[in-house]
């Protein structure tokens, strides 16, 4: 039996400072993976953050006594799970090395629209007119963003959709994945993949393993750092409050993402952006309003 949730405020409050946490975290997390992969080619970034990631799951793995080897391991909403890791990983590592940092990070926000359009598809579960049309509107704001019959549309924000798109089929498939596999489990496959990812693209980009300079180095090494406390945070906020108290903040990823990419890369932004940002938050707290009605 899972341990219960503790649903007292100051429980919820703790939990939503985790939430925060995890989403700062992973937003430098990005800046510091866009900043690699201006040294480096994109797939050896990729490779070398998954190693790191791996290695540091399979540590805990280690300290807790779990073993990653074990046949559910097997199962096939893993083998699902993996494939959509190794998508979403792959094209959204592509869009914050190609685009704008700011613009992959909301188009990233609609992961949450499409996760529960995909279970009302795949799982069966019941979604009112009114979270359909939430939906809806949530997906305008992205195609206002990427504003592709505009001038100043570019097939690279493309990316940040496909990406986003690969993240909610993993987390599709973490819900179908077998109960007995814990998160350092779920972080230790999850990071192989995108070992398995970076390798893949090497065949396509077609660049040498460039050398790693200190700087370049240390990147990475904090790229792995944030990555997984970020992703123990995460673990950590949900547990701690309850869920429709503490995942409205996964939205402070956005302002997080932005400010990095106005203050370290130089981004600008336009009206579009707003607007498209608008649209999707106002939208994604829409159907977690209306999910914690029903």
């Amino acid at each position: 039996m899972p341990p219960l949730i503790q649903t007292d405020p100051r429980s919820n409050l703790i939990g939503s400072a985790w939430m925060i946490a995890a989403m700062a975290l992973f937003a430098l997390e990005d800046a510091l993976l866009k900043a690699a992969s201006a040294a480096l080619p994109i797939w050896q970034v990729l490779v070398l953050f998954g190693a790191g990631g791996a290695v540091v799951f399979a540590a805990v793995a280690a300290i807790r006594g779990t073993r990653l080897l074990q046949p559910d391991v097997l199962s096939r909403p893993m083998k699902v799970r993996v494939l959509f890791e190794v998508l979403g990983r792959l094209f959204y590592v592509l869009a914050i090395a190609l685009t704008p940092l700011s613009s992959a990070t909301v188009i990233l926000q609609a992961t949450p629209l499409v996760v529960v359009a995909g279970a009302a598809l795949v799982f069966g579960e019941t979604v009112g007119w009114r979270r359909w049309s939430a939906i809806v509107v949530g997906l305008i704001g992205v195609v206002i963003i990427i504003q592709p019959t505009g001038d100043s549309f570019s097939a690279l924000s493309i990316l940040a959709v496909l990406g986003m798109l690969g993240f909610a089929g993993r987390d599709l498939a973490s819900r179908a994945a077998p109960a007995s596999l814990g998160t350092e489990v779920l972080g230790f496959y999850g990071f192989l993949a995108i070992i398995v990812a970076g390798a893949a693209y090497r065949f396509w980009e077609g660049v040498p393993m460039a050398a790693l300079s200190a700087h370049v180095s240390l990147h990475l090494l904090g790229a792995v750092a944030f990555g997984t406390v970020a992703y123990t945070s995460l673990m950590k906020a949900m547990h701690t409050g309850e869920v429709s108290a503490v995942t409205p903040f996964r939205y402070s990823r956005l302002l997080f993402g932005i400010g990095l990419g106005v203050v370290f890369f130089g981004e600008q932004l336009d009206r579009t952006m707003w607007i498209g940002s608008a649209l999707i938050v106002a939208s994604g707290l829409y159907i977690l309003w209306r999910g914690r009605r029903a």
